[in-house]
């Protein structure tokens, strides 16, 4: 069994219809629960949860302080490539974009991380684009050695890889891998991807199931919301994120919230999320699972992050750039994947948390240990 073939137990209409059948008696049930189930969760990401945002925020800030305290999880993403194979009509990195296209070298990838190390980090999550001939596996082999010379904990987010490559990639040192299937609707997914790899919508859809065989630390999980309508791809995530705990229960696992951003693609936003919507969403993932990492990226606005930072999340990037290097003073500009809205620096970053009275975690993993250690806190 893999989510390819659980995922049949849910059809699409089917479920975005019982998503907005549900009434406020449903939602009022969901919070009087200690634990939630799928029909819960779809009830607090309905139209009728909207008026109980209040209460669900503050079971939500309870819950996030039960299991992870006052604290926030630093990360930088280094974009190492943006060379990419696949056409996807939202994405900057896109092949039929006529963008410069570069690929860091290992003598790069070395300055970006003396950069990133000054600005305290020491989780980092390598991104590139879809490209197996350039960024492939031998390419992110070597990428690792040089990085884990300077990071601590190394997570990846590039193209969907074989259960054998995955298990080289932990034993050179990899901690988690992030791989978001952008949409759960499959005609949806086929109109968006045209050419490439990324166009086997159910080889991608496994590639937690191969993950998981191959042992990962953590796994994280997304759709890229807009592309669908956004509820009922948001419930499957969460149907996925059950799947997978119950099956591979050894892992960590992470929900990320990408909004579509500006970017040289063409796509469309269909289904537009405001802000409260998305603030009801990462109520609701923590009210269904109190164990999971809920993460914002820089996509979102320093304001709105700064509201939601008691409310459910627990970890933050900072600093961001979304072009290949972007921090050594030695990196040459190239094109973005995506336009940015929190251009904080990691400094005023972390004075802002602390300044809400949050400790940030810069540092809480150690390869020779099994489980987190809060090692590096800035206070």
């Amino acid at each position: 069994m893999t989510f390819s073939k659980q995922i049949k137990n849910y059809q699409w209409d089917d479920v975005r219809l019982s998503i907005y059948a549900k009434q406020a008696s449903d939602v009022q049930r969901a919070l009087a629960k200690s634990k939630l189930d799928l029909e819960d969760f779809k009830a607090l990401i309905s139209p009728a949860g909207a008026p109980f945002l209040e209460q669900m925020a503050f079971k939500s800030q309870q819950l996030t302080m039960q299991r992870f305290g006052k604290t926030q999880q630093f990360y930088i993403p280094l974009y190492l490539s943006n060379m990419c194979s696949n056409i996807c009509s939202y994405c900057g990195f896109s092949m039929h974009n006529k963008i410069r296209r570069t690929t860091l070298d290992l003598d790069q990838i070395e300055a970006e991380c003396i950069a990133i190390k000054k600005m305290n980090f020491e989780h980092i999550l390598l991104v590139t684009g879809e490209s197996e001939r350039k960024v492939g596996l031998p390419y992110f082999k070597e990428a690792l050695k040089v990085v884990r010379k300077y990071i601590s904990h190394i997570s990846l987010e590039v193209q969907p890889l074989d259960q054998d490559e995955y298990a080289d990639l932990i034993g050179h040192g990899v901690d988690a891998v992030l791989v978001y299937q952008e949409t759960y609707h499959e005609p949806t997914y086929a109109l968006h991807h045209l050419k490439g790899k990324k166009t086997d919508f159910k080889y991608r859809l496994d590639t937690h199931d191969r993950l998981g065989r191959a042992g990962i630390q953590k796994m994280g999980l997304a759709c890229l919301i807009g592309l669908e309508e956004w509820r009922t791809d948001c419930f499957y995530v969460a149907a996925h994120l059950q799947y997978l705990e119950k099956k591979y229960w050894k892992s960590r696992y992470s929900i990320s919230f990408p909004r579509l951003r500006p970017c040289a693609g063409s796509a469309t936003i269909k289904s537009v999320m405001d802000d409260k919507q998305l603030l009801q969403l990462i109520c609701a993932y923590r009210l269904f699972n109190g164990e999971v990492e809920l993460s914002l990226s820089t996509r979102e606005s320093a304001t709105f992050r700064d509201n939601v930072i008691p409310l459910g999340i627990t970890s933050l990037s900072a600093g961001s750039s979304t072009q290949p290097g972007g921090y050594a003073k030695s990196s040459t500009k190239a094109l973005q994947q995506f336009e940015i809205s929190d251009e904080r620096s990691p400094a005023e970053m972390a004075k802002c948390v602390k300044k809400l009275g949050y400790e940030v975690v810069w540092k809480d993993w150690e390869q020779c240990l099994s489980g987190p250690l809060h090692a590096k806190i800035e206070r």
